[in-house]
């Protein structure tokens, strides 16, 4: 049984981005499947997410962050920079309505996503270094995130940055550290290694299952603005890209850690966007269903540049 699930857990996270399209399909087609992740029920969901990845932090990845401070630096300064100042500069060339925008401003504010360790290691770049960002970026967010939405939107609506900051608390911090105590506690254990090969696949479960909540919810909004979310999500996402491992070239980091950056950088936590967007904008539904299809999208892309950069590895070796 536990072989069969480990199995699972594997093909789930190997098939990410065509698991989530295929919820969100379902779910336009039966949106009562899904209708009952919302509310705290949602924030629960999200909170499973985070947990698996304080499950897989050890006492060598902190150890690790203290050993590379300036990498660690590096990386935060440009997940906390060019997202939310690309997501800026594409609400504004592209004149997106406030609702789009108040969507991709969050998940330009949020931390990096956990899927990047993944999309990291298939494309040989350098996984600790990815955790390490994940995890700084993940403690930094209850603050960046409200203050960021504060400094970029709050002239246009009304943000709610203490309660946002008080949720993200609760559903990063909280569940993280939760997570690596358990690591610290019970890494020992012959059943702990086992829980935590199973946790990327219930991960993704859960991602699935947002995703699926916010489609079941306000699946018609897309098709309101379904072109022009998909646009500034794409333009937004490619920026992220090509910044981040602008800034590691810039930065003379090594080529594993260029491309680590570049996927750091643009591959963002939108399922806590998306848990953000409905608990504390519901008036605006299409806020919640563009990082919604950013959870997909990101997915998608990031499974494409970790691709491109292994074609390359192999290119190379050619010559």
């Amino acid at each position: 049984m536990i072989g069969l699930l480990q199995i699972l857990s594997r093909w789930l996270v190997q098939f990410t981005a065509l698991f989530i399209i295929a919820i969100a399909a379902l779910t336009f087609w039966q949106p009562w499947l899904f209708a009952w992740v919302k509310g705290s029920t949602q924030t629960a969901v999200l909170g499973i997410i985070m947990l698996g990845m304080g499950m897989t932090l050890t006492v060598e990845d902190f150890r690790g962050l203290a050993q590379r401070p300036l990498d660690i630096f590096i990386g935060a300064c440009a997940q906390f920079t060019i997202m939310p100042l690309g997501a800026y500069l594409v609400v504004h060339l592209l004149a997106l309505p406030p609702a789009i925008a108040v969507g991709l401003l969050l998940v330009g504010c949020a931390p990096g996503g956990v899927s990047s360790n993944i999309m990291t290691f298939l494309c040989k770049g350098d996984v600790a270094y990815s955790v390490g960002m994940t995890t700084a970026s993940t403690v930094l967010a209850p603050l960046m995130t409200p203050m960021l939405m504060l400094l970029l939107a709050g002239q246009t609506i009304s943000i709610p940055a203490l309660s946002m900051f008080q949720s993200m608390l609760l559903v990063t911090l909280l569940p993280v550290t939760v997570g690596a105590l358990l690591n610290y506690g019970w890494r020992e254990k012959s059943f702990f290694p086992v829980l935590v090969s199973i946790m990327p696949g219930v991960s993704v479960l859960a991602l699935a299952c947002i995703v699926g909540g916010v489609v079941a919810c306000n699946g018609s909004a897309f098709f309101r603005s379904g072109v022009m979310i998909f646009l500034a999500i794409s333009v937004h996402n490619g920026l992220g890209y090509f910044l981040g491992y602008c800034v590691g070239m810039m930065t003379r980091l090594t080529l594993p850690k260029r491309r680590t950056l570049s996927i750091e950088v643009g591959m963002q936590n939108a399922g806590l966007a998306t848990n953000l967007a409905v608990r504390h904008f519901p008036a605006l539904p299409e806020a919640a269903v563009a990082a919604a299809v950013s959870c997909v999208w990101h997915s998608i892309s990031g499974t494409l540049i970790a691709a491109l950069f292994s074609w390359m590895d192999a290119r190379r070796h050619r010559l």
